[in-house]
């Protein structure tokens, strides 16, 4: 199954110019959980999807692939 997600999470940084250590800060996560998702080896929790929509100004949907 295709990583819709952690292919959105790397355009989503690319395009803010933002690493993952940095957004991982900001998420309060470890930079290896953002690796995690965007390889499409765990999953995020709700709490974290909403803050990444938040930073990202862009809907859980489009985060999930569900919308463009």
């Amino acid at each position: 199954m295709k990583n819709v997600f952690g292919e959105k999470l790397k355009e989503l940084r690319a395009e803010k110019g933002i690493g993952q250590v940095a957004l991982s800060k900001h998420l309060k996560v470890s930079k290896g959980i953002i690796s995690l998702w965007e390889n499409g080896l765990r999953e995020p929790k709700l709490s974290n999807l909403i803050a990444l929509a938040n930073f990202f100004q862009v809907t859980i949907d489009y985060l999930a692939g569900l919308e463009e």
